[in-house]
């Protein structure tokens, strides 16, 4: 997939070394066809790491993915530049009067927060009501999932005895549903977080169709019936190093922290971890772009969604 990005957007350089086409603004608009129109809600401390996970898991198919990068105006970012932020990223005002294919809202590191401690929660919560009639099909990860879930169906987090991390065996629930569509029965993916969803809550709502999960990490991906709310709980465009990067900054702060689980051969964090996830992950983003973005937008976007 050519995914259109701003022509010096640093992951752009990084994402071509890895053979990725990326199309930059100059060349697409030579082009005679309408993209995908994605909007990312960076809520990640480190953005730019988090541009280039989520850039790599939407390249997988050939359509041109044109990619917007928002932030939220209540809150201002410790750890990636405000001249990256203010070059790069809009604000929820300067696009809540476009609509969009798909629209992905990411995790951020609030969890044991309950969530209306959060300093954007109230403007969090105006944009999650406002993709329900603005958007195609919201892709929510992690914290993002567990507040959407929080908000749109009641459902609570609680917090977990210690910290869910590591990478996880799950299993399909139901591979006639399109966005599972290609998984084995068993797949790997990696988790990061205090806190989850309890299964049941989820089962109890009618409204609401799990997909996958897992014996030790529990919920893993759920949907709602008509595919406009896709929910992941844990994070498959990490990569590779990203839970190592994690482990050593926690020791680094004298954290109390177990190593992650399934991820170093033989527990050993000298030994380089192995990647084991890359291909479900890719298929998720594929399968989310193609059966509930691509093929359920209409071609005019400004002609209204519903």
């Amino acid at each position: 997939m050519p995914i259109r990005v701003q022509n010096d957007l640093p992951a752009k350089e990084l994402l071509e070394q890895e053979n990725i086409f990326v199309m930059d603004e100059t060349r697409a608009i030579h082009q005679d066809i309408r993209p995908i129109k994605i909007a990312l809600l960076n809520l990640m401390p480190l953005k730019e790491d988090t541009e280039l996970q989520i850039l790599r898991s939407l390249s997988n198919t050939p359509i041109q993915v044109d990619v917007i990068f928002v932030h939220v105006a209540s809150h201002t970012s410790k750890n990636t530049p405000t001249s990256h932020i203010n070059k790069f990223y809009q604000s929820f005002s300067d696009i809540k009067h476009q609509n969009f294919d798909g629209f992905i809202i990411t995790g951020a590191p609030v969890e044991q927060l309950p969530f209306e401690e959060v300093d954007y929660w109230e403007e969090l919560k105006e944009i999650m009501d406002w993709t329900k009639t603005h958007v195609t099909s919201t892709l929510h990860l992690c914290w993002g999932a567990q507040a959407a879930l929080y908000h749109h169906y009641g459902i609570q987090k609680v917090a977990l005895p210690e910290k869910m991390f590591g990478i996880f065996k799950h299993h399909v629930r139901d591979r006639k549903v399109p966005l599972v569509r290609g998984f084995d029965d068993i797949f790997y993916a990696p988790h990061s977080r205090h806190t989850e969803i309890p299964l049941d809550k989820v089962e109890e709502k009618e409204e609401l169709t799990i997909l996958a999960d897992s014996k030790e990490a529990g919920l893993f991906l759920c949907m709602s019936k008509d595919g406009k709310q896709i929910f992941v709980m844990g994070h498959p465009e990490y990569d590779r190093m990203t839970l190592d990067a994690e482990y050593r900054r926690d020791q680094s702060k004298g954290l109390e922290i177990q190593i992650p689980n399934n991820y170093y051969p033989n527990n050993d964090p000298e030994i380089h971890p192995e990647l084991v996830w890359r291909s479900h992950a890719n298929n998720l983003y594929t399968n989310w772009l193609n059966y509930y973005v691509y093929q359920m937008t209409p071609y005019d976007l400004d002609g209204g969604l519903f």
